[in-house]
C-alpha cells in the first residue's frame, strides 16, 4: 500500500512503510491524487517530465495552477524522484518514461 497522506497544505506525501519513507510531492501542482488501489496514482498539471539521470527522475514546474498570491515563494521548480519510486510517467496521454521503443 502507497498511501496519500495530507493532501493539501502544507505539503502532500505518498508514503512507503516498508521502508519507513515519506516522499513530498508539490502540491499546489496536483490536480488529482488516488491510492484506492494499493498504489498511488498523481496527476501534475503544471510539471513535465525532462529525463532521468542517474536513476533520478527529474521534472520541472512549467506553469502555476494557482494565483501568485496562494503559492509559498519558496516553493521549488524541479521535482526529483528516485526512479524505484515510479511505475511510469505518462504527458498528455502518451507514455514518456520508462520508454517502451520499438522493435525496428
Amino acid at each position: 500500500m502507497l498511501p496519500i497522506v495530507g493532501n493539501g497544505p502544507p505539503g502532500t506525501f505518498v508514503v512507503f512503510p516498508e521502508i519507513a519513507l515519506r516522499v513530498s510531492l508539490p502540491t499546489d501542482q496536483i490536480v488529482s491524487a488516488d491510492d484506492s488501489g494499493g498504489y498511488a496514482i498523481v496527476r501534475f498539471g503544471g510539471m513535465r517530465y525532462v529525463s532521468v539521470d542517474n536513476g533520478i527522475l527529474i521534472f520541472t514546474r512549467v506553469r502555476e495552477l494557482r494565483p501568485e498570491e496562494h503559492l509559498s515563494p519558496a516553493r521549488s521548480h524541479t521535482m526529483r524522484l528516485e526512479a524505484r519510486w515510479i511505475a511510469n510517467v505518462s504527458m498528455d496521454g502518451r507514455r514518456v518514461w520508462p520508454f517502451l521503443g520499438t522493435s525496428d
